[in-house]
């Protein structure tokens, strides 16, 4: 574990009613304990969790749009100056590398990649060796997990699972526990039942205060496991309910 404690440094903010600081998960935020190598972030759209993980990714040093420390672009400037109030706790242990992946700027990053490689020919190797564009979505999205991380590393995900089948989130699952094995610590934003399956995850949920949630206690498990189970009332209710709105 790289990192223990994020503090929410909130009596710094001269106004708490303008964006990013009036986001839902925000007033509630004071600290963050991670008390687990696997964290995942939860809560419903809008609740803030990319605009958080973002900022956390910008105090480590990490390039907003993805990327390691190394990477210094921007297509255009969306970040937040939340990170200015973030302040991260550390252990003595340093990672030997990090890394941001977001699914949402994935398409930037893999086109920065590109221009890297024209002006230099010296960085797709590190990804395996092929354009990350000639890969489709998911396949390109793995071969960066498993090209570019590594043992004893630090890593930020933002909903990964919107880049990949429920096949390759299984992947992601066992591409996550060896690096867990090798002393590597995640911190992950998802919507996904599978990945938030990881045993012995820590899942904060944002919707509730950063409240811990087992597995089973998650919105998103019980509503999956509601529609599965009962999917036909599920749509009954669903398009009685809209066709008697549009009336």
């Amino acid at each position: 574990m790289f990192i223990k404690r994020i503090e929410y440094e909130k009596e710094k903010i001269i106004n708490q009613n303008i964006y990013p600081f009036n986001i839902p998960c925000l007033q509630k935020l004071q600290t963050i304990e991670l008390s687990k190598p696997v964290t995942f972030l939860i809560g419903e759209n809008g609740s803030g969790k990319s605009t958080l993980i973002e900022a956390i990714a910008l105090k480590l040093g990490l390039n907003g749009e993805g990327g390691t420390n190394n990477f210094n672009f921007c297509t255009k400037n969306t970040i937040s100056n939340l990170s200015q109030y973030l302040k991260i706790v550390k252990h003595t242990k340093l990672p030997q590398t990090k890394f941001f992946l977001r699914a949402e700027s994935f398409y930037k990053f893999a086109t920065k990649l590109d221009e890297i490689e024209e002006e230099s020919g010296d960085i797709i190797g590190y990804y395996g060796g092929k354009s990350l564009h000639e890969q489709s979505h998911g396949e390109s999205f793995l071969s960066v997990i498993k090209n570019r991380f590594g043992a004893n590393g630090l890593y930020i995900l933002d909903e990964p699972e919107a880049a990949l089948s429920p096949t390759r989130q299984m992947s992601l699952l066992l591409l996550m526990n060896e690096l867990i094995k090798q002393g590597s610590q995640f911190i992950i934003v998802t919507h996904s039942p599978i990945l938030l399956s990881f045993k012995d995850a820590q899942i904060l949920d944002l919707d509730n205060g950063f409240s811990t949630k087992k597995y089973e206690e998650t919105d998103i498990y019980q509503l999956y496991k509601l529609f599965i189970n009962d999917k036909e009332r599920i749509l009954k209710e669903l398009f009685h309910e809209n066709n008697h709105t549009s009336i």
